[in-house]
């Protein structure tokens, strides 16, 4: 069989993103935080780009420009973003289309403003002597003791090794024998030296499993000789499965004397280390906010700490001027079109994340004025639709970015969900039936507590229809115990 060439002519579509549309992209699907990281990272890389603080005040002609997104009304908002379609079709970022606009804005205008200005308020700031540039953990907090400790340099040397086989919650992993053989002396010196150690505080520390990080707490509040050390003890099974009267039948205790020893246990704490633990919670700082101005909702961005960007004059007039050489021109002409795309696109980002806002206020109206009870069922279709967008753009708005409401602090995932029927043919939301089912948990009778086929027949009764298996589910989502481990029994 012969080999030749031949050539053919094939008609094909494919979508192609340019590097503007992948970096504007890039910058709607990033959390707040790592908006301002990317910033930062652009003003370093780019000398063409500053920062500025104030705005201009003086340029009436600017202010469309200049005004800060809070100002802006709702039609400012909406009627600069992309046209309706999928955002991958019809982007604002056509460069046949906008490459005269730009350039002539560059030249025309002073600066370009992606966010607003800083908010200078006075403020009192904390006493800087209160201040701690570090937190000391668990492992330093423990050694501080053992420094001032009247242990001899042997001892304080296996101290040191029990102390650094601590886990997070104040639980030591390693065996004694491991120890011993680490240090080459006997376990029954490891011991001894444990002994000490968990006298250090915090109180319980350096146990090796519950029941003996429990007694090491009973043991410090003195009451050895009580009912309390028994339960730990003997009971501990017992005490978790809530099977209380098998306890007082074999302790031969009263009802109510178990369950004043069983109140005494709850207040001990299981998990000693976790106090000095470096994992701290994160505050969230919300990127847009809603607030109710008498029967309306206004939404407005959060700009605080947002960096200012404009375009430096110097180089903008070196180029308009022919000041720059040949070879100079060229690269800062590559700088400000860089420059231009950015401000642009995080513009673009902060009136994306307003109207989808503002479509996600329109939907879930009820549950802003009454709370997540009302929470309808919402998906990002539905958003899309009527912003005039693609799902994958809503779904890159939402991914870690919080909004802040007369309800709380939410992350707009938090208002799609998918909905159960209702026997009114009306669906209801997911996360509000999960709200109804622990509202019905928190104001049950301890000591008959809603087993699951009754909350879902009392659902039922709301028009609600549930299946036993999927209320069991949504209770284990929200870490909620059976009704066999809520139970309390009643003290005789």
């Amino acid at each position: 069989m012969a080999l030749e060439l031949r050539q053919n002519l094939k008609l094909t579509q494919q979508l192609v993103m340019t590097p503007q549309l992948q970096q504007a992209i890039k910058l709607l699907q990033l959390s707040r935080i790592e908006l301002i990281e990317t910033i930062n990272q652009e003003l370093e890389a780019n000398p063409v780009l500053e920062e500025t603080a104030e705005a201009a005040p003086d340029k009436e002609e600017k202010v469309s420009e200049e005004a800060t997104i809070d100002e802006w009304t709702e039609e400012q908002a909406l009627s600069t973003l992309a046209p309706s379609g999928s955002e991958e079709e019809k982007t604002p970022w056509d460069e046949k289309a906008l490459q005269e606009q730009e350039w002539k804005e560059l030249w025309d205008q002073d600066n370009h403003s992606s966010l607003p200005a800083y908010s200078f308020e006075e403020k009192e700031l904390p006493n800087y002597e209160n201040i701690l540039t570090q937190e000391s953990d668990l492992t330093e907090h423990l050694l501080w003791q053992l420094r001032v400790s009247n242990l001899s340099e042997e001892e304080r040397e296996i101290a040191c090794l029990i102390i650094g086989n601590l886990d997070q919650n104040g639980y030591l992993k390693a065996s004694l024998d491991e120890i011993a053989e680490e240090a080459n002396i006997d376990s029954e010196e490891v011991e001894r030296v444990l002994r000490q150690v968990q006298l250090f505080d915090p109180v319980g520390v350096a146990a090796r499993d519950l029941k003996e990080c429990l007694l090491i707490q009973i043991r410090h509040l003195g009451i050895e000789d009580s009912l309390v050390k028994i339960l730990v003890e003997e009971y501990l099974p017992q005490l978790e499965r809530h099977n209380y009267q098998a306890i007082v039948k074999k302790t031969g205790a009263t009802m109510e004397e178990v369950l004043a020893a069983v109140d005494i246990i709850r207040q001990l704490d299981p998990r000693p280390g976790r106090a000095y633990s470096r994992e701290h919670v994160q505050y969230i700082v919300p990127d847009i906010y809603v607030y109710k101005v008498d029967d309306e909702y206004v939404v407005t961005l959060n700009d605080e700490g947002m960096p200012r960007l404009r375009i430096n004059s110097y180089y903008r007039e070196a180029v308009k001027n022919g000041m720059a050489p040949d070879d100079a021109k060229e690269f800062i002409q590559g700088k400000l079109k860089s420059a231009v795309w950015l401000i642009r696109s995080i513009h673009q980002r902060q009136r994306t994340i307003y109207k989808v806002t503002k479509s996600i206020v329109k939907f879930q109206r009820e549950f802003f004025d009454k709370g997540v009870a009302y929470l309808k069922p919402l998906i990002l279709r539905d958003v899309a639709e009527d912003v005039g967008m693609h799902e994958s753009t809503i779904s890159r708005v939402t991914t870690n970015k919080y909004v802040h409401t007369p309800q709380g602090i939410f992350e707009l995932k938090f208002f799609f969900s998918v909905g159960l029927r209702r026997n009114d043919g009306v669906d209801v939301a997911t996360q509000s039936v999960k709200e109804r089912i622990k509202q019905l948990i928190q104001s049950e009778d301890p000591t008959k507590p809603y087993s699951d086929k009754q909350i879902a027949d009392i659902l039922a009764k709301d028009d609600i229809r549930i299946a036993r298996r999927t209320v069991a589910k949504y209770r284990d989502l929200m870490g909620i115990l059976p009704s066999s481990r809520r139970k309390r029994p009643v003290a005789s």
